[in-house]
Parts: structure tokens; C-alpha cells; sequence
């Protein structure tokens, strides 16, 4: 328990205007059909190795992004980062040359789907090792405490990766050292095919810092609105020195947890109910409507946005795969 500790605020639903809703919903849109997009190249054989996709889960990477400041405030996560680093507004032909392996891919086609890297805006990967990113994400907050930039770590990782003993190790150092750190737990319900239930003895990860003196907050991690509300929240925390925060997200993928994944461990029926009443955008949608935004823009929204995904798959396929040589540069940071 938190004892006499002081607790962040109750996060509200954030008032956004109309201007940034669309906002929101045109991000969260350009994520579902990146990977949309992504999922039949991976289907076409022209993605190789694994390839987890962010369908679903959109809201929580846009409401929380949409507060950070880029080149100020860092971002890391693990595997399953293409929507990330879309939210953090990275050119989608580059993420998905990416994919593709390609020469002009923002890892240089080396890094693939697990392992995309943008310095440039702060993004500091994609990590395949489950639970990595958080030890990572932490020193991460220490460089920004360091430096003393003001800068905030936004650290991802899911339920399953919360079960790992470097998390809690984290955990405790954040709160010694008072670091910047945001720990957003993307709750999405089954890890890599196991449920919450049968794999956590306290289900509610928001929990999970309490015996480390860190606050939790659980949020509807399928709505955008309350995403970024408790994003809020949290860097009010954060940045005003009282240290680490954790956020629970509970959110839900639609697809497997990798291409690979048939789903067996979930009901059609399970994932129906939530793909028509809690969908991310589907919500954005309605409440966009009933500020004024009629059914035909948000079409042509769509209509447009379609077009940047087959603009940037072409992109990814007409472009060469790196050259032999590339495979021994960027391994050490100076030359011996």
C-alpha cells in the first residue's frame, strides 16, 4: 500500500475539441490500416519473421503519444511497435520498408518488424526480449534526470511481460532515484496466449508498484479520450518531481498475438462483442458525428488515408534490400 504517500489526481475524460478528435481518429485510422496493410504483405510472404500487429489496441499508443512532446520526451516498448512509432508521427513508407527489409527502412532493413529505431523523434525501439524495454525505458528516465532536458520516458509493456523480475527491479530503482518514468501497461488480456486469469495472481496491474510506493491508475485503454486524460494525469506527476507512475490500459488485440497465431485460446463470439462495442474507432467515429463531422467526410477520411497505405506499400516493394556490407555497420557506436 501507498500509505501516507500522495495519490495523482482521479484522471477525467479529456474535452477535446472537434479539430482534435479528428485528429486522434485519423491517427488511430492511419494504425488500423497500416497494419491492415502490413498483415497481407505478411500473408503475400514479402514480411519475413515475426509480425505482431496493433489492431485493436490503436487508442491507447495515440492518447497517450498525443501528449508527449517529440524530441523532448522518449518512447520504448516492446515488439509489437508499429503503431507506436506511427503515433509518434514517422513517415509510414519508412516503417513499412521497414517491415519489408528493405534499404530505405528506418533501421536500414536490418531491424524488421521487432526491432524499429528512431533517435530523431526519441522512439528507442522495439525490443524482442519481453520485459526488456522496461529496464531499458528506466534508464532511459535516468538519462533525462541526468541531463536535466525535462524530458519524460514513456515506457510500454504488456500483461505478460509484467510477470518478469527485471520489471520489479525497475520499478525499484525508479523510486529510489525519483525518475521520470511513465509505465504503461497495455492490458490486452492473454500475453502471448494465456489469460490474465490463469497467469497473474493480482489481475489488476495497476496495482503492481504499490509495495514499491508507485501510484497506479487503471484506464479504458479502448477509449482515446480516456487514454489521454490519464495521460495527463500522469506527466502532471511526472514532470513535477514526484517520481514514477504506472497506468493500466485495458485494452484488446483482435488479431493473434503474431501472424502465426490462430487465436484458439478466445471465442469469435469474445472477440465480436468487442470489435462492435468497444471499438477505439468506432467510438471516435460516432462522437465525431455527433459533433457535426458528417458520415461522407469521414469516408473520404478513409478513402484517403487507404491511399497512403498503397503509396506506402509500393514504396517498401520497389525499394532495393540493403547491400551485404550493411550487415557489419551500426553494430559498435565507433570503428576499431
Amino acid at each position: 500500500m501507498l500509505g501516507n504517500k500522495e495519490r495523482p489526481a482521479q484522471p477525467t475524460r479529456y474535452k477535446a475539441s472537434k479539430e482534435e478528435l479528428l485528429d486522434y481518429y485519423k491517427q488511430m485510422l492511419l494504425i488500423r490500416r497500416f497494419e491492415e496493410r502490413a498483415g497481407q504483405l505478411y500473408g503475400l510472404g514479402l514480411i519475413g519473421g515475426f509480425c505482431h500487429l496493433y489492431i485493436g489496441q490503436e487508442a491507447v499508443a495515440v492518447g497517450l503519444q498525443s501528449a508527449m512532446e517529440v524530441g523532448k520526451d522518449s518512447v520504448i516498448t516492446g515488439y509489437r511497435d508499429h503503431g507506436h512509432m506511427l503515433a509518434y508521427g514517422i513517415d509510414p513508407k519508412v516503417i513499412m520498408a521497414e517491415l519489408t527489409g528493405r534499404e530505405a527502412g528506418i533501421s536500414k532493413g536490418k531491424g524488421g518488424s521487432m526491432h524499429m529505431f528512431s533517435v530523431e523523434h526519441g522512439f528507442y525501439g522495439g525490443h524482442g526480449i519481453v520485459g526488456a524495454q522496461v529496464a531499458l525505458g528506466t534508464g532511459l528516465a535516468f538519462k533525462h534526470q541526468y541531463s536535466e532536458d525535462g524530458g519524460v520516458c514513456l515506457s510500454y509493456f504488456g500483461d505478460g511481460a509484467a510477470n518478469q523480475g527485471q520489471v520489479y527491479e525497475s520499478f525499484n530503482m525508479a523510486e529510489l532515484w525519483n525518475l521520470p518514468v511513465i509505465y504503461a501497461i497495455e492490458n490486452n488480456h492473454y500475453a502471448m496466449g494465456t489469460s490474465v486469469e490463469r497467469s497473474a495472481s493480482e489481475p489488476d496491474f495497476y496495482k503492481r508498484g504499490e509495495s514499491f510506493q508507485i501510484p497506479g491508475i487503471q484506464v479504458d485503454g479502448m477509449d482515446v479520450l480516456e487514454v489521454r486524460g490519464a495521460a495527463e494525469v500522469a506527466l502532471d506527476w511526472v514532470r513535477s518531481g514526484k517520481g514514477p507512475i504506472i497506468l493500466e490500459l485495458k485494452t484488446y488485440r483482435y488479431r493473434g498475438h503474431s501472424m502465426s497465431d490462430p487465436a484458439k485460446y478466445r471465442t469469435r463470439e469474445e472477440v465480436d462483442s468487442y470489435r462492435k462495442q468497444q471499438d477505439p474507432i468506432d467510438r471516435a467515429n460516432a462522437e465525431l458525428q455527433e459533433m457535426g463531422v458528417s458520415e461522407e467526410e469521414l469516408k473520404e477520411i478513409d478513402k484517403e488515408i487507404k491511399a497512403i497505405m498503397v503509396e506506402a506499400a509500393k514504396f517498401a516493394e520497389d525499394n532495393p534490400e540493403p547491400e551485404p556490407s550493411e550487415l557489419y555497420t551500426d553494430v559498435l557506436v565507433e570503428s576499431y
